[in-house]
């Protein structure tokens, strides 16, 4: 049973209206499910979306955020609870221990590096918790892609590539990571 997910997403809420859609349905059906956030803990971008769609709703909010981050991604008010840590790195390692499941929304740079860490870790056993992208409008196409040929040239196996789950739909990526559970 997933009783938290983490959700790695932009500090900036990108240019088509379906970002911030979907990133609403994704709150919606998190507390609807009864499932916890646990996030970056910023009130900005798909971020910031997010967590107020899941507390408006009524749902658990967990924030994790390095001390050089409060001011600049500005923390969200009325959380579940904040943790405010030293570096980057514990921000990961906390979000990993409180999650049950990893899910990237859109993003930049920090949401492509923090969900394939996540993917690394469990390729290397230090979790088996699922991992999943919500390819929005096929937002995450070409990253699948270069997964898929990085099996082809024999940099990734099979099946680690199986590690990486997605959809376009917030109900049917939540239900494919909770069957991994």
């Amino acid at each position: 049973m997933i009783k938290r997910v983490c959700v790695f997403c932009g500090s900036n809420p990108g240019i088509h209206p379906v970002y911030e859609t979907t990133a609403r349905q994704v709150g919606k059906e998190l507390v609807a499910r009864g499932i916890g956030l646990v996030y970056g803990a910023g009130n900005i971008g798909l971020m910031g979306i997010i967590a107020n769609e899941v507390l408006q709703e009524g749902g658990e909010v967990i924030g994790v955020i390095p001390e050089f981050l409060l001011e600049k991604e500005i923390a969200c008010d009325g959380l579940t609870s904040l943790h405010v840590v030293d570096s980057m790195h514990q921000r990961k390692a906390l979000m990993a221990d409180l999650s049950d499941a990893f899910v990237a929304l859109p993003g930049g740079f920090g949401t492509l590096e923090e969900i394939c860490e996540m993917i690394t870790w469990s390729q290397l056993g230090l979790h088996k918790k699922p991992c999943g992208v919500l390819n929005i409008d096929g937002f995450f196409s070409a990253l699948l892609t270069f997964f898929d040929r990085q099996v082809h040239e024999g940099f990734v196996t099979s099946e680690n590539r199986t590690l990486v789950l997605d959809d376009s739909n917030p109900q049917a990526l939540l239900d494919r990571l909770a069957k991994r559970i």
